[in-house]
C-alpha cells in the first residue's frame, strides 16, 4: 500500500470519530439542556388556603421564569402570578397564592434560558373537586341565644308616661279639703259647738229673766 493510500485512509477514520464525537456531545448537550418535560405543577392546600405549585426538576439550574394562568372558557381569565426558578436534581417548588375553586383550569407558562424554550406545560392543570376551605354551617339554634323581641315594662313608652305624669301621693289617703271652704268645714263641724249654743241659750234665757223682774219692779213701783 502507498504511502498517500495510507494518510487518506487515517484522514477518513479520523474524520469518522470527530463526526461520531460531535454527535455525542450534541446528544449529550439536549440531555443535560433544560427543557419543558422537566416542569410540573399541582394545585394543593396550605391550611385552608390554596396555592398551586410549580416543581422544576433541571439539575443544571437554568433559570427559568414560570407564569400562572386562570383560564375560563378556554381563554386567559387573569395572571395568577409570575415568579423565577433555578431546578435542582431533587427538583426546586415554587408557589403561588390562590384561592382556587373545585375543578378550576390553569395554564402554566415556563419561560427558560435565553430562547431554549417557551412553551406551556400539558395538559393544563385541573384543581382537585373538593375546596381547602369548607363552608361554614350555622350552629344549632340552641346554641345560638336569640335576643328578645318583647319589650320591657320599662321600655314601653305607655308605661314611662305613666310614671312621669302619675300624681304624687301623700300618707293621708283621706281627701284634701277644698281651698277656701276648709275655715267653713271645721267651723261647722267643730266638737265645740253643741257648748257654745248651750251657753248661748242659758244666756238669752238669764237676760230673758232678767227683763221680766225688771219690768215686774218697775210696775210695782208704779201702783205704789
Amino acid at each position: 500500500m502507498s504511502k498517500s493510500s495510507r494518510t487518506a485512509r487515517t484522514v477518513r477514520i479520523l474524520g469518522v470519530a470527530s463526526a461520531t464525537a460531535v454527535l455525542a456531545l450534541g446528544a449529550a448537550g439536549n440531555a443535560l439542556a433544560c427543557n419543558i418535560s422537566e416542569f410540573s405543577a399541582d394545585a394543593k392546600c396550605d391550611g385552608d388556603k390554596g396555592v398551586i405549585g410549580v416543581t422544576d426538576k433541571d439539575f443544571s439550574g437554568t433559570p427559568a421564569t414560570v407564569t400562572v394562568f386562570l383560564e375560563n372558557n378556554g381563554a386567559d381569565d387573569h395572571q395568577v402570578g409570575s415568579q423565577e426558578v433555578k431546578g435542582s436534581r431533587e427538583g426546586t417548588t415554587i408557589t403561588f397564592a390562590e384561592d382556587w375553586k373545585p375543578n378550576a383550569t390553569y395554564r402554566v407558562h415556563v419561560t427558560a434560558g435565553k430562547n431554549l424554550f417557551d412553551e406551556d406545560i400539558k395538559p393544563n392543570l385541573t384543581t382537585p373537586s373538593t375546596a381547602c376551605k369548607t363552608s361554614e354551617t350555622t350552629p344549632p339554634a340552641s346554641e345560638t341565644p336569640q335576643p328578645s323581641t318583647t319589650p320591657s315594662p320599662s321600655d314601653s313608652p305607655s308605661a314611662s308616661a305613666s310614671e312621669s305624669t302619675a300624681p304624687t301621693t301623700t300618707g293621708d289617703n283621706s281627701p284634701s279639703p277644698a281651698a277656701g271652704t276648709s275655715n267653713l268645714a271645721e267651723t261647722g263641724a267643730s266638737s265645740s259647738t253643741p257648748m257654745i249654743a248651750g251657753i248661748a241659750g242659758g244666756l238669752v234665757v238669764i237676760g230673758g229673766g232678767a227683763v221680766f223682774f225688771g219690768m215686774r219692779r218697775r210696775g210695782a213701783s208704779k201702783a205704789g
